[in-house]
């Protein structure tokens, strides 16, 4: 018996976002083969299914939880249904799995047991963020988040705007909605007046914001941020 495949299913990168606007309608066509998901959180997953139009009742479809909690053992039987020839999907929380999102143990163990694996086509914040910011984009860095205390989130800043000077890199980061203000008021006080900050909030989103000035333009106008999902980017 042939073995099953692992499909990557993205989705969209936020709740008002329209599904025809950033997936592709094979999406569609793949969540209706699939009787098994791994997804971070269950109730998001299912209204995800259901909004994409899945045929299938809900109660039918198998979900394995994948977050801080799921013990690596529990991961390691996740792909069981495969070796008898079915497909799995794992769906990400935002964007695409894998990606500043879990997914990544669950492909690596794939890997392992020579499993097809298939990234399918969806938004990711980081890529369309780097795309709108006017930086270069063929040598760029992701931090993913930054020190929670603020001493060591400065020294962070800091050591990561040395290095788009030296190696001509962009570097992109995040932050916990709630603390986005925080962190643009550490970057405002500690960045060059000449770097450039580019700020993409809400990408793909009605409300989307994304714009590039220096630190020392921002500091003329401060954009009120508040727990709105950005992505900053910084570059000489």
């Amino acid at each position: 018996m042939s073995k099953g495949t692992l499909y990557l299913i993205p989705t969209t990168l936020g709740e008002t976002a329209e599904t025809a606007d950033v997936l592709p309608i094979k999406i569609n066509q793949i969540i209706n083969e699939i009787d098994e998901y791994i997804v971070e959180n269950e109730k998001s997953a299912r209204h995800y299914l259901k909004k994409m139009g899945i045929k299938k009742p809900l109660q039918e479809i198998i979900l394995h939880p994948l977050n801080q909690h799921t013990k690596p053992i529990e991961i390691s039987t996740y792909l069981n249904a495969i070796n008898e020839g079915k497909n799995i999907g794992i769906i990400s929380e935002a964007g695409c799995p894998g990606v500043a999102d879990p997914g990544s143990e669950v492909v690596r163990l794939a890997h392992l047991n020579n499993i097809k694996v298939v990234p399918l086509v969806g938004p990711s914040s980081i890529l369309l963020a780097l795309m709108a910011s006017g930086f270069n984009g063929q040598s760029f860095a992701f931090h993913g988040y930054l020190p929670k205390e603020r001493a060591d989130r400065i020294k962070k800043v800091k050591e990561i705007e040395k290095l788009i000077y030296k190696n001509s890199q962009t570097q992109l980061f995040i932050e916990t909605p709630y603390r986005n203000m925080h962190l643009l008021e550490d970057l405002l006080a500690s960045c060059e007046g000449k770097t450039r900050l580019c700020i993409a909030c809400d990408i793909s989103l009605a409300s989307e914001f994304i714009k590039t000035k220096s630190i020392g333009e921002w500091k003329k106008q401060i954009p009120d941020i508040n727990k709105r999902p950005t992505l900053f980017l910084i570059y000489k």
